[in-house]
């Protein structure tokens, strides 16, 4: 994925019990519920990024 693909939303720190804060406008853009949607995480060697993509099957 290049970098002007991407759309930036906000930065967060990494809290102490290793939780990251999502922005509110996720909500807005994204099909997903609080508390109930689901995310699969993904590492990206060669650019050194996280992905996160919502959980399809989790959020029928």
């Amino acid at each position: 994925m290049k970098d002007e693909e991407l759309i930036y939303l906000d930065t967060y720190v990494l809290q102490k019990d290793m939780r990251i804060r999502m922005p509110k406008s996720i909500l807005e853009n994204l099909n997903i519920e609080k508390g109930k949607s689901k995310f699969k995480v993904y590492y990206d060697q060669l650019n050194v990024q996280l992905i996160l993509r919502v959980d399809e099957d989790e959020n029928k």
